[in-house]
This record gives structure tokens, sequence and C-alpha cells, in this order.
């Protein structure tokens, strides 16, 4: 990547700005998944073993809407944060203003300051100079490690590096050279498996793909979409009748580049999109008036199973079904684990299938499971992402 990383500065004695994303979920004033502190733990364990360096983290939580509000305050982060990373860590009342900034300029070597969210101020949305110059003046040195907030150009993400030396963090090292290699240079051969409910939201990631892959798994609900361009009946299942068209177009691309497209042949079916709806196999493509598709059937995994068996580059952007119902779980289960027995190099990004890797106790054998929800997306589209063009871009010295 064409970013200068944290170890090609000299952080000797100096105090390091760092933005990480700690939005994560509090439930009752208790975080429920810590998985977005500790991928930020290598990048600040670095900095602090350079002889004299100090730390200052600031990260958003939430949408506070640009003002105090105390339910997304980073006070319950700053107490587990502290645990990971086996060191105490002091917590601003704020991210800016006179008390932070003598907090900032007392730290000794080896300290940690935890500043509160930058989000209780509209300036970091707004991407205000003065705001980010202010934040800038905290540190020496910034660095990028927030992958998931890298698609936003906010004051704290991209505006900072316009006033100090930027680098990126191990992390964001880390994303870019995984998604890097599959936008431009992946194994062949390469094999995407793309589900989730929605194409409109999915279109972009799936066009991208077509020009590298040599094959594209597509199931979830948005499958359905799909399915009715090619002329089966989808029963009650979500369709998409404004993105018939795109679909359309999607499938004749394909066709013309000789990129294989994988659709459900089966179905997992119910009466009503309820937990507790009564699973109905459905054996052929067709869904019959009255079903909604819930999840991939069993000769559906056995079709991917095949197309994944000798792949070089897999991945994963969202699930094969309703998952979060049990009884709809086993086609993104199936797919999780054959991803995780792949011997290729298997990517996981977006939200859901991130969640479902970690929930099937998976994550261990994927060779890279994104942060970035809405980042990775991005990314995968081949859009430019604010964050990382920044570090690019950034003067440094």
């Amino acid at each position: 990547m064409g970013v200068r990383t944290v170890r090609d500065f000299d952080m000797k004695h100096k105090r390091v700005l760092v933005r990480v994303d700690f939005n994560v979920p509090i439930k009752d004033g208790k975080i429920t998944d810590a998985t977005r502190i500790e991928t930020a733990i290598p990048t600040i364990s670095y900095i602090l073993e350079q002889e004299g360096s100090s730390v200052i983290v600031m990260s958003h939580l939430g949408r506070p809407k640009g003002k105090r509000d105390e339910a997304y305050s980073l006070a319950p982060v700053a107490e587990k944060f502290s645990e990971l990373l086996g060191r105490p860590v002091r917590m601003a009342p704020d991210c800016v203003g006179e008390e932070t900034e003598a907090m900032a300029g007392r730290l000794a070597a080896g300290e940690v300051l935890l500043l509160e969210n930058v989000r209780f101020h509209k300036e970091e949305t707004e991407n205000d100079p003065s705001f980010a110059q202010r934040l800038a003046s905290l540190g020496d040195i910034f660095v990028n490690d927030a992958f998931g907030s890298a698609h936003r150009a906010h004051a704290s993400t991209e505006g900072v590096t316009k006033f100090l030396p930027s680098a990126a963090g191990l992390l964001v090292e880390k994303e870019v050279a995984f998604f890097g290699k599959l936008l431009h240079n992946p194994e062949k051969p390469f094999v995407a498996i793309i589900g989730g409910a929605k194409v409109s939201s999915k279109i972009g990631v799936l066009e991208s793909l077509l020009k590298t892959c040599d094959t594209i798994v597509i199931g979830g609900a948005m499958a359905y979409t799909f399915l009715r361009v090619i002329g089966y009946s989808t029963g009650n299942s979500l369709v998409e009748e404004e993105y018939l068209d795109t679909a359309r177009k999607f499938l004749d691309e394909a066709k013309q580049l000789q990129t294989q497209i994988i659709l459900p042949v089966d179905h997992m079916a119910a009466v009503s999109f309820t937990e507790d709806a009564e699973p109905v196999a459905v054996e052929g493509v067709d869904v019959p008036e009255g079903l909604i598709g819930m999840d991939i059937g069993p000769r559906t995994l056995e079709v991917i199973r095949k197309a994944l068996k000798d792949a070089r580059s897999i991945v994963w952007n969202g699930p094969m079904g309703v998952f979060e119902f049990p009884a709809f779980a086993k086609g993104t289960l199936e797919v999780a684990e054959m991803a995780a027995a792949s011997a290729g190099t298997t990517v996981v990004g977006g939200g859901d299938s991130v969640a479902a890797v970690n929930a099937f106790g998976l994550a261990d054998r994927i060779d890279h499971v994104s942060t970035g929800g809405g980042a990775s997306l991005e990314f995968l589209e081949g859009k430019v992402l604010p964050g990382i063009a920044a570090l690019e871009e950034a003067q440094n010295v």
C-alpha cells in the first residue's frame, strides 16, 4: 500500500494520536462484543514499546447527533480497554478543551489517554478544519487504525492528516493488504460469496467483483430478485421489483465475461417471517405461493461446496439466509465452515457475515475477518476510502 505505517516513523519520546474504531455494542453499561477493542491493541502496544512514547486514543461511539449524550460515552470502553491493554487508561472529559489539552500535555512515557466520543461535536462529522486542528494539537504524530471508519471523511479520520505527520496502524495495513490483493491481484480460482437481504445494498460489490471473480455465489433474500429475472416463481420471498432490470443487466454481463453465477437451486422456506416459523423444504428452484424463502437448501450447499473445493481466493460478504433464526441458520453455518476449511485465502467482510463466523466460533480459522462493515463493502466496490486516501496524501515529515 502507498501509505506509511507506524513502522516507518520514529515514535520515541512522542505523543501519538491514534484514531481507533471503538464503536462497540453496549448493553446495560456492559460491552457485549469487544472485538474492535481487541484488534486495536497490537498497534497501541507497538507504539508504547517505543522509548518514551505515550498514546492519546480517539474514537466515536454510536450516533449522538453532534451533542453530548451520556448513553454514548466511551467511559465503559475505557475500563475494558485498560483490561485488554494490561495497563491503566485515563479518561478525558472531552475530546477537545482546556482540561483535555492539559491532560494530554501531562502524559508521561507509557501512559494512555482515551478521549471522550468525538461525535459529541457536530464538527466531527462536518470535517471542520479548526476542530481537526484542535484534535491534532494533542499529539506529535497521527496514526489511523480505524478501518471501520475509513469510508468517512470526518475530522478525526481525514481532517487531522492535514496537520500532523500521518501513518496507518497495523490493523489498517492488514485490511488494505487483504482487500487490495482481492481487488487487484487475486489468486485464481477466485470465488465470491455475496448474501444479504437486498440487491440495492450489494449491487456495487457484485459489479466490481464481476471483473475479477471466476465464480460468484448469490444467496440471502436478494437471490430471489435474480431468480425472478430468470423466470422462476419466488412465492412471497422478498423481491426488489425496481432492481429487476439491474439484476438482468448483471446476469447478462456475467454471461459475456463467462463468470459463473450460482443461485439457489433449493430452499428452506416458511409461511411467515418469524423465528418460530416451521421450516418447509422446497426441493426445486421455484418457491410455491404462500411460502417465503428463508435459507438455501442442501442441494445448493453441495453446488457451493463444489465451487469452493479448488478456490485459491474466497471473499464472503453477507449471510445465506435468516441466520439469526436458528431454524434457518444451516446455510450460513455450512458456508462459513466451507470457507474456514478452504486451503485458499479466505476474507470475510461485512457486519452480518462477521457476526456469523464469530457466533459459530470459526473466526480463528478464517485468514482475515474484517473489522469494517461499510468500509469493507465500499473497498470491495472499488471506491476510494477517504481515511486511507488522506494517509496517502499526507505530507509526512
